[in-house]
């Protein structure tokens, strides 16, 4: 049955309806299914921000790949307004398309309107969660990962395995093989960026305050994430060094989880809260000057914490509070200034390329502080990419929910980085890091990648670069 017989269609809809002629064959039954609810819907005021220009379209990654309207930001703007009216409903057809968002925010630093997108997506994302029932293996998949990633003493029991899994061989065996893929191109998407389980994997031996080196002059909190506590714990040792190296006291509540990225980046709003509400907790009563975290996803998510517990009555303030103490650890050391003499990382020029993060480029506004403070290094050169603000594909867990549009994303990634010359990546973020390990090595390239931190780190105490 055709939904728009024997009735009106005003202008607008009529649009819509033009450019999603999916939308005029819906069967009834799915046309008549729930569009948002009354809890936060997607602002009007800010949809009609919007005056469909089209500059966003350029620098959206899933536009770029997917190549139509309705997977960009102006198209999914214009389903926002046409379900908050009722001329579409909220279903597959619809879904779909935000399904696609990369939620990289890059349409936030392009719109000249000054469209917030970003609160637009974030408040979609829930109410899909809420008043949509996914396919029994899209809930079983995402259930998964919502279950297992964000909290660390789920994962560790896996490390072992995964250990012996990698060292043995298995996991090229079964890269090889392309079994996987035929059987869940999710699963294996999944496993393709399976970051390698060392001996550090093993250790959680951070004490629960470290003293400053010299004088002290600040005292600051570490948040050692969830994935990264397991699977990058050199990267958060490396960051302890260099707060403490200049003047920082560090403090490392041991009850604290993960920032809740993951769920709250994915619409799964009570989750996020209750992460959010452990992670403030964890840190009341430290008396710390800020909260210092080294990775980009979260560092973005702890900054939103005002918004994410704004209908909690008893964590809403300190909600605020807590997010006005977050910094990124470059955004951090930039301000407050490096006191640690830096020595040169090789015994020559050594040339990086910066690999943007975009929860940190466009969600935090921070460009230039790493780039920065990479500079300070004797012997550094730094060059830049080109689409340097595009998305790698990472995105959280997007990777692993869109692996096809994300390994297309990846695989411009790495070329961009590799076309530099550079001779090592400078990543802030794991997700990033270990979406574009992945497709250095299905091009082939040897290139090393480390964190900002542990360059630094290396630098402080006068070692020379293993590139890696």
């Amino acid at each position: 049955m055709n939904t728009t017989e024997n009735r009106t269609v005003p202008a607008k809809e009529s649009n819509f309806l033009n450019q999603n002629p999916h939308l005029q064959d819906l069967p009834e039954t799915e046309s008549q299914q729930p569009g948002f609810d009354a809890k936060h819907p997607p602002d009007p005021n800010l949809i009609n921000a919007c005056v469909h220009c089209g500059f966003c379209l350029s620098t959206c990654p899933s536009y770029r790949v997917i190549g139509k309207e309705m997977d960009s930001p102006r198209g999914r703007i214009y389903s926002m307004e046409a379900i908050n009216k009722g001329e579409a409903p909220l279903a597959e057809t619809t879904i779909h398309h935000f399904d696609t968002c990369l939620g990289c925010l890059a349409c936030v630093t392009t719109c000249p309107s000054g469209v917030e997108y970003d609160k637009l997506i974030a408040a979609t994302r829930p109410q899909v969660e809420r008043n949509y029932e996914r396919s029994l293996g899209d809930r079983v998949f995402r259930s998964l990962i919502f279950n297992l990633f964000p909290y660390p003493n789920r994962l560790r029991p896996l490390l072992a395995p995964l250990f012996l899994y990698q060292k043995l061989g298995i996991s090229n065996a079964i890269r090889r093989s392309g079994v996987l893929k035929k059987f869940s191109p999710r699963l294996a998407a999944m496993e393709s960026i399976l970051p390698e389980v060392t001996v550090d994997s093993f250790r959680d031996n951070l004490p629960d305050v470290i003293p400053a080196q010299g004088e002290k002059r600040y005292r600051v909190g570490v948040i050692l994430g969830c994935v990264q506590r397991l699977f990058f714990s050199p990267v958060n040792e490396a960051t302890v060094r260099v707060l403490t190296a200049n003047g920082c006291e560090v403090v490392i509540p041991k009850s604290q989880g993960c920032c809740s990225a993951l769920p709250a980046h994915q619409g799964q709003e009570d989750q996020a809260q209750a992460i959010a509400r452990q992670m403030i907790d964890s840190f009341e009563g430290t008396g710390v000057d800020c909260v210092i975290i080294n990775a980009a996803g979260c560092g973005h998510t702890l900054k939103e914490y005002g918004h994410i517990l704004q209908d909690d009555p008893t964590y809403r303030e300190k909600a605020k509070a807590f997010a006005s103490q977050v910094r990124d650890v470059q955004e951090f050391l930039a301000e407050v200034g490096l006191t640690a003499k830096l020595s040169p990382l090789t015994d020559g020029e050594l040339k990086l390329v910066y690999q943007d993060a975009c929860h940190l480029l466009h969600g935090q506004k921070i460009s230039q502080q790493p780039r920065q403070l990479l500079k300070e290094i004797p012997g550094v050169t730094l060059t830049e990419p080109i689409d340097a603000a595009l998305c790698c594909g990472s995105a959280g867990v997007y990777n692993m929910l869109q692996p096809g549009i994300a390994d297309e994303l990846g695989q411009q990634k790495a070329e961009n980085l590799v076309n530099t010359g550079a001779e090592l990546i400078a990543s802030p973020n794991p997700g990033c890091s270990l979406q574009i390990k992945k497709h250095l090595q299905l091009q082939g390239h040897d290139l090393s990648l480390m964190h900002p931190m542990e360059l630094l780190d290396l630098s402080i105490r006068g070692e020379k670069l293993i590139k890696r």
